[in-house]
């Protein structure tokens, strides 16, 4: 049960922990690491190759050596035929101890010379692959630098569409809570005019409501009135003809 857990909290530790760590940083982070990766590969190969370098200069001193005891060895086997010639038995056997000696070293150097040469052949070869170990990691820290360029450049995209995305939420979140919708300014128009409507017949249902419908009604009477009275100064209509009444009145 406690493994349980502890894996569980693991798990949600790291999933906080990638969704915290910036894109950028974590990028950067892994060029570091590749640059440290070569560094580290251009040592090791540095070293490979010295050492073959170093077994260049070692085969060139054990040929010497070689070709030093070669001719020494032949020098004595001279100096012992000559000993020989000259019936001097004790410069025979002299010369002919510093022959077999010198014949040895010769043997040991010729041998010393043939397993520099085999180290140097292998040398040679992990020189080689040490050096195409480093191209080839050369290349692939040149294509995570062109990578890390290519991803900066869609995280900076992704970074200012998401402060655009963020600015018109908020805008439009800003408007929905400013300005009211046209239902809204519907219903406040028609909520005026039903109360205008009711007020008006409320009022036509009270006295004084009738009062002031008659006294409406008046005021039009008496300014239709006032009307005709200006157009007939105007001349606008005729005299009104006299009643009857008159007419026999004045007869």
């Amino acid at each position: 049960m406690l493994k349980r857990i502890w894996a569980y909290l693991k798990a949600l530790f790291k999933s906080t922990a990638d969704r915290a760590m910036d894109p950028e940083i974590e990028l950067q982070a892994a060029i570091d690491e590749a640059k440290r990766r070569d560094q580290e590969l251009r040592n090791q190969a540095a070293k490979v190759i010295a050492h073959r370098t170093q077994l260049e200069a070692k085969i060139e001193k054990a040929a010497e050596d070689v070709g030093e005891a070669r001719e020494m060895a032949k020098q004595a086997l001279l100096k012992a035929e000559e000993a020989k010639a000259a019936g001097d038995a004790a410069a025979v056997e002299k010369w002919t101890q510093a022959a077999q000696s010198l014949a040895m070293r010769l043997q040991a150097a010729e041998k010393n010379l043939e397993s520099l040469k085999e180290q140097y052949e292998v040398a040679t070869a992990q020189a080689e692959k040490a050096k195409e170990a480093v191209q080839r990691n050369a290349m692939r820290l040149q294509e995570l630098s062109a990578k890390r360029m290519e991803l900066l450049g869609a995280l900076q995209q992704a970074k200012m569409q998401e402060a655009v995305n963020e600015a018109v939420e908020a805008l439009s979140a800003t408007l929905e809570d400013e300005l009211p919708s046209l239902d809204q300014v519907e219903e406040k128009i028609e909520r005026r005019k039903a109360e205008a409507m009711a007020r008006a017949e409320l009022r036509e249902a009270t006295p004084e409501g009738a009062q002031a419908e008659l006294e409406e009604a008046l005021d039009l009477a008496e300014a239709d009135a006032k009307l005709e009275e200006l157009k007939r100064e105007l001349g606008l209509t005729a005299a009104p003809e006299p009643s009857g009444e008159a007419e026999a009145t004045e007869a």
